[in-house]
C-alpha cells in the first residue's frame, strides 16, 4: 500500500500526461509497494479531477474480459475504469490522433442501463432486464505511462481508455442473441479483426454482471441511463493520421470513422 498523499501525487501525474500528451514513468517503478487498493484510488483520483473541470460521469468501461488478454497481463479478472461525456464521439467522425499518445482500436458493445443494478449476486440475466439497449461501439485505449506496465499501472491509469465511439444500430437486449453478435474491422480497405461477442466471458452482459458485483464490494452501484463498455471481442488495432477504419456488425449496422 501507499500513503494517501502518494496517491494523490500520482492521480495529479497521470492527470497532468494526459493533458499535456507526454507519458510519465510506469506508476509501479515509483511507487513499487502500490496495490490495487491504490490503482482503483488513484484511478477515482483522476476521475475527480475531470469532475471537477466540467467533465460528467456517464458510466464505466470493462477490460481485460477475454482469457487471452487476462493471461497476457498476469491477472486473473477483469478490470474497469471511468467514461466521461467529453471522451464521446459519434460515427463518422474525423478523431484528432494528437488529442492520444499511441492510440489503439477494439471493437466492443454498449449497454445503457433503463434500471439501477445493484450487486452482490448480479447475474446476466439481471443485466439484460435492466438494459434499455445494446449498439455497436469501438473503445479507443492509450497508455499515459511508459510500457511495459503492471496491472497495477493500467488500472490506475483509468484501465488504458481514452476515447469511445458509439453507431450501429440500437437494439433491445432480448431481440438478438447477444452472445452471436458479430464484426469485423478494417483499416484503409483491410480486415484487420473480427471476433464474436461471446469471446467476453461467455457473453456481454456476463462483464457488466461482474462490474455490478465488483462494485458492490465498494459500496456502489450501476445507475439508471449510465453506458457500460461491455469488452472487447477483437485484439486492438493501432490507428495513425490518415487511416480510415470501418467496424461492420452485420444486422446491427456499421461504425466508420478517421484519424486526422
Amino acid at each position: 500500500m501507499i500513503s494517501d498523499d502518494d496517491r494523490h501525487r500520482a492521480a495529479q501525474a497521470l492527470f497532468q500526461a494526459e493533458r499535456e500528451r507526454q507519458p510519465i514513468p510506469q506508476l509501479s517503478t515509483t511507487w513499487p509497494q502500490m496495490e490495487l487498493e491504490d490503482a482503483y484510488a488513484i484511478q477515482r483520483l483522476v476521475a475527480e479531477m475531470k469532475l471537477a473541470e466540467g467533465s460528467r460521469h456517464i458510466g464505466h468501461k470493462i477490460g481485460l474480459t477475454s482469457r487471452a488478454m487476462q493471461m497476457a497481463s498476469n491477472f486473473t479478472e477483469p478490470d474497469y475504469g471511468h467514461l466521461m461525456d467529453d471522451m464521446i464521439y459519434a460515427d463518422g467522425a474525423a478523431i484528432p490522433a494528437a488529442r492520444f499518445m499511441k492510440p489503439r482500436l477494439e471493437v466492443e458493445l454498449a449497454f445503457v442501463l433503463s434500471a439501477d443494478l445493484q450487486g452482490p449476486g448480479v447475474q446476466i440475466y439481471d443485466v439484460l432486464r435492466a438494459t434499455e439497449f445494446v449498439q455497436p461501439a469501438l473503445e479507443l485505449i492509450d497508455y499515459r505511462t511508459h510500457v511495459p506496465r503492471q496491472i497495477a499501472d493500467t488500472i490506475a491509469d483509468n484501465a488504458a481508455s481514452g476515447a469511445l465511439v458509439l453507431g450501429g444500430r440500437t437494439v433491445r437486449p432480448f431481440d438478438v442473441d447477444l452472445r452471436w453478435v458479430g464484426a469485423t474491422l478494417s483499416k484503409n480497405g483491410v480486415i484487420e479483426e473480427s471476433g464474436v461477442s461471446a469471446a467476453v466471458m461467455g457473453h456481454p452482459a456476463a462483464g457488466i454482471a461482474w462490474l455490478a458485483n465488483k462494485l458492490a464490494a465498494v459500496g456502489g452501484r450501476l445507475l439508471k441511463g449510465q453506458l457500460l463498455l461491455s469488452g472487447s471481442f477483437t485484439r486492438p488495432v493501432s490507428v495513425a493520421p490518415g487511416d480510415v477504419i470501418f467496424t461492420d456488425y452485420g444486422p446491427l449496422g456499421a461504425i466508420g470513422v478517421s484519424i486526422s
